[in-house]
């Protein structure tokens, strides 16, 4: 079913969104601060407002696409917004979606809050997985429509969850690099080949250890930290024996080192015996 949607901001997201859209049959309307974004788009078919507020009149639904959530607040307010949908891509904090639903409401409208999980260039693949939160009729209301984009994936009514996840993602993934950094250093060290040992060590044995996660999960909703395998009292001396080595090869450990302190924190209050998932009570 074609829908009338406008898109707001044009940078690398915002042109990716609005390509899928006209790709998919959809009637675009677009806007950007620098009207020459939207020359490609208007060649594909789209419309180009030549405000916010008129992109915003030209369609029920609306995605928002652009630099931070000020710049959001800046381009609706003067925006017509009753009976809108406005599904917010932007990345900000749960507290800035939270208050921006609370504006659009104040002003007839209906919100999400989006959290997307690709890069441009993963926009309508099969990797791609938006998370939205907010107004539940209002993503029934337009589920098919955003499906063409992303894998949809519906997380709650609070605005906030869905910002809240994608940061959640993004920390599992910085913490992933800040492990691989510090691995290839290591190995870079005594010039051992860095593609080969990724390839064919660390990718392979990051996906087992990736497996053991859920399972985590488990015993840190349960509250039950009892391990089988090894306890914190074992890592603990791992951990020491992963810095000394560390300092045997001149190579700096800064990315570990917060961690190594809060097993050694948990260690020294007497819970040595417990598993890595009992790290997550440090964190609360």
């Amino acid at each position: 079913m074609s829908e009338n949607i406008s898109v707001l901001g044009l940078g690398l997201m915002g042109a990716a969104l609005a390509r899928t859209l006209l790709a998919a049959g959809h009637h675009v309307t677009v806007w950007n601060r620098s009207p020459e974004k939207a020359a490609p788009l208007v060649a594909q078919g789209a419309m180009s407002a030549p405000t916010p507020a008129a992109a915003v009149e030209a369609s029920p639904l609306v995605i928002a696409c652009v630099l931070d959530y000020p710049a959001v607040e800046e381009v609706l307010a003067q925006a017509p917004l009753a009976g809108r949908v406005i599904a917010n891509l932007t990345t900000g904090r749960p507290a800035e979606a939270r208050e921006t639903a609370a504006r659009v409401a104040g002003r007839g409208g209906d919100y999400l809050d989006g959290g997307v999980m690709a890069v441009p260039q993963m926009i309508a693949t099969p990797g791609a997985l938006i998370l939205y939160s907010g107004s539940r009729s209002a993503y029934d209301r337009y589920e098919q429509a955003l499906g063409v984009l992303a894998r949809p994936r519906y997380v709650g009514e609070d605005p906030g969850l869905a910002p809240l996840l994608d940061l959640a993602m993004l920390t599992g993934m910085y913490g992933q690099i800040a492990g691989f950094l510090e691995a290839v250093a290591l190995v870079r060290s005594v010039k051992y080949p860095l593609t080969e040992f990724t390839s064919e060590l660390l990718v392979p044995w990051l996906n087992a250890m990736a497996a053991s996660q859920p399972r985590m999960a488990t015993a840190i909703e349960a509250g039950d930290h009892r391990t089988e395998v090894s306890n914190l009292e074992v890592n603990r001396s791992g951990m020491e024996n992963l810095v000394r080595a560390f300092e045997d090869e001149g190579v700096p450990l800064d990315l570990l080192l917060p961690m190594k302190a809060i097993i050694d924190r948990r260690v020294a209050r007497g819970l040595g015996h417990e598993g890595l998932s009992g790290l997550a009570e440090e964190l609360l």
